[in-house]
């Protein structure tokens, strides 16, 4: 159990990382009308105010962050003064999420590296990136998407897999592009963390029973997206709507060779990524496998679907935004992590010994995932 005083310092922690996102996005609120220099944030503004029958391309199935606008831009309509009232009500909504996905980063990369200094300056290295205060906090909805992505990765990290469903649940009304990502992720993360664990009991090591509860919790997730997604898109539409009868309507019949190489010469996508990746790239061995390997596993399906729907990542960011979105955190962290390395104490990965022994006893509980380190995490003394 968390005490109270540990819940109010995360709570601080929180309060603190939202405040920063709300400064980050404050150029939405007077500097300039969003909804005319983002076309698609238009089209979202248009989706909380007047409803999903409104917009009449596919932006009206992403109604989650819309709808949770429309409370706090009543609330603020008429009391924010110069304020664009409903900028307001997107910029506090995305910046809860960002928000949240920093403070899980915080929470993941503490249990990988053992430093909170080092995470926290990943967290910092996450909410400076190009994509966050031009896509995340800029009246769109990828805010929610990088959230729900990062809390697909907490809860396979931590074994809190009875989430799963829930957390696909809500990233399908955020965004369709969430439903194949997620299983992308989750499908990678089990097998490769499944091959793990079989190498080690083949070495002797304790068995593990848990293989099936664990694919039973992903397959849930992906019935719950899929059902979510039906019932949602069919319900706006007024006639029934597969899933795959609804990627097959995104097909732009492009040049696919050609769309999937664009991104190389994409400069929205380069902001993004021209230090991140490879930053983040130097340091990818000391995280887990499954992570990384589910990481770069659902990149490549967001090239492919560049490639198949042509039109995938949109303003400011291209397919970066969601290269983004699913590796942000982890690249974020192993930047943070190399530019650590670079002072001479080495502070980027020197776990202390009662983090580590917290952690041993929280494995022995089946509390935090026992997967494969790639990193040395040798014990102080």
């Amino acid at each position: 159990m968390i005490s109270w005083a540990a819940a109010g310092k995360k709570c601080l922690v929180w309060l603190v990382l939202f405040l920063i996102c709300l400064g980050l996005g404050y150029p939405t609120l007077n500097r300039y009308d969003l909804r005319t220099a983002v076309p698609d944030a238009g089209v979202y503004a248009k989706l909380a105010t007047d409803g999903p029958g409104a917009v009449e391309n596919h932006f009206r199935f992403r109604i989650l962050i819309p709808l949770l606008v429309r409370p706090v831009y009543a609330v603020a309509r008429g009391h924010v003064g110069s304020w664009d009232a409903l900028s307001a009500g997107f910029l506090i909504v995305n910046s809860a999420f960002v928000a949240s996905t920093a403070f899980l980063l915080l929470e993941i990369g503490f249990w990988q590296l053992g430093n909170y200094a080092v995470v926290f300056a990943g967290a910092m290295l996450y909410l400076l990136n190009f994509a966050v205060p031009n896509a995340q906090l800029a009246g769109l909805v990828d805010g929610g998407e990088g959230f729900f992505m990062l809390a697909i990765v907490a809860s396979l990290f931590f074994r809190r897999w009875w989430l799963l469903p829930w957390v696909g649940v809500l990233g399908s009304l955020t965004k369709e592009s969430f439903v194949p990502f997620s299983i992308t992720l989750a499908a990678t993360w089990w097998v490769v963390s499944e091959r793990d664990r079989g190498e080690r009991q083949n070495s002797g090591n304790r068995q593990d029973n848990s293989r099936l509860r664990t694919g039973g919790w992903v397959l849930g997730m992906i019935l719950a997206e899929m059902a979510a997604v039906t019932i949602l898109q069919s319900s706006i539409s007024g006639h029934l709507i597969w899933p795959w009868s609804f990627a097959l309507g995104l097909n732009s019949h492009s040049n696919y060779a050609r769309n999937f190489v664009a991104w190389f010469t994409d400069r929205n996508s380069w902001y993004i990524l021209i230090w991140l990746l490879p930053l983040g790239l130097l340091r990818m061995r000391r995280f887990q496998t499954s992570w990384v390997a589910a990481s770069a596993a659902t990149c490549f399906v967001a090239l492919v679907l560049n490639a198949y729907y042509g039109g995938i990542g949109g303003s400011g960011g291209g397919v970066g935004r969601y290269f983004f979105d699913i590796a942000g955190p982890l690249l974020s962290l192993s930047a943070a992590s190399f530019l650590c390395d670079l002072n001479p104490a080495g502070v980027s990965h020197m776990p202390r010994v009662q983090v580590l022994a917290d952690q041993d006893a929280d494995r022995n509980e089946g509390l935090v995932p026992t997967g494969s380190y790639r990193g040395s995490r040798k014990r102080v003394v």
